[in-house]
């Protein structure tokens, strides 16, 4: 564990509320639940908090909406989490400006410290997030650069505004395909659990696994299944999310934050 996952809150005792805030990834998509509602490593976080504590005496919200840029993020999430007053905000937002073509990694993560820095003086305590290492992601490879870059700039704000670092880059078990859903774009539910793993480990929590044990051995694949997924891929995902990019839309049109208000676990 690198120094910034070592970087802990004050005292992890103190924390009884909690509110997540960001996209798809902090959501959860990926990692679907009862009712069509999605889990994700933000709610799990949340149950490993919760566990520390009384029943019931535990609060938690998720804001978080797929497909939301930073600046609808800024706009419509830190608000109504500066209005909630958690004692930790978790904030992982910028993905979606940089995976843009023509993105500036450098003038998404200034617009970003301008948020935390709003939000340090209203909550308690704000963890941020790297970006994930995607020399291994088929479909995001080749944004590796802007994700570095925009992951160093995470860091530097860490720092800057002593914020706990979720960083996502070192988890190298993400790496693995497994860790990832068929769309190549979301983590999986044992890569959201792998998250979650990690973000306690960063809050100080002894958690009951290794989020980056070693995956079970596979059979490698032969060309013509890798091939043959490929196709599959491009024709169930990669087509229609090129197709919503090119009519404007987004995948979160019309979502609500499935818990909007800080409520007992």
């Amino acid at each position: 564990m690198n120094n910034s996952t070592r970087r802990t809150i004050g005292s992890i005792d103190t924390i009884g509320s909690y509110a997540a805030i960001g996209d798809s990834f902090t959501e959860g998509v990926g990692d679907p639940g009862p009712g069509g509602i999605y889990v994700g490593w933000a709610d799990r976080l949340a149950v490993l908090l919760a566990d520390r504590r009384d029943e019931h005496d535990f609060r938690y919200a998720n804001l978080a909406v797929r497909g939301r840029l930073l600046d609808q993020i800024v706009a419509e999430q830190v608000p109504r989490a500066k209005e909630l007053a958690p004692d930790l905000v978790t904030f992982c937002a910028g993905g979606n400006d940089i995976i843009r073509p023509g993105s500036d990694p450098d003038d998404v993560a200034e617009r970003f410290e301008a948020a935390v820095a709003d939000l340090t003086r209203a909550v308690g305590q704000v963890m941020i997030t790297t970006g994930f290492d995607t020399r291994g992601v088929p479909v995001l490879k080749h944004l590796r650069g802007k994700v570095a870059t925009y992951s160093a700039h995470v860091r530097a704000i860490a720092d800057r505004y002593d914020c706990p670092v979720l960083d996502l880059w070192s988890l190298k078990s993400v790496q693995d395909r497994r860790a990832w859903d068929d769309d190549r774009l979301h983590l999986s539910p044992e890569g959201h659990t792998r998250v979650a793993l990690r973000a306690a480990q960063v809050l100080g929590i002894d958690v009951p696994a290794d989020p980056d044990q070693p995956w079970p051995p596979q059979q490698p694949r032969g060309s013509a299944e890798v091939t043959r997924d490929n196709i599959q891929w491009a024709r169930e995902y990669l087509v229609p999310w090129i197709g919503r990019r090119l009519r404007g839309e987004s995948s979160g049109d019309h979502v609500e934050a499935k818990r909007p208000d800080l409520l007992p676990l």
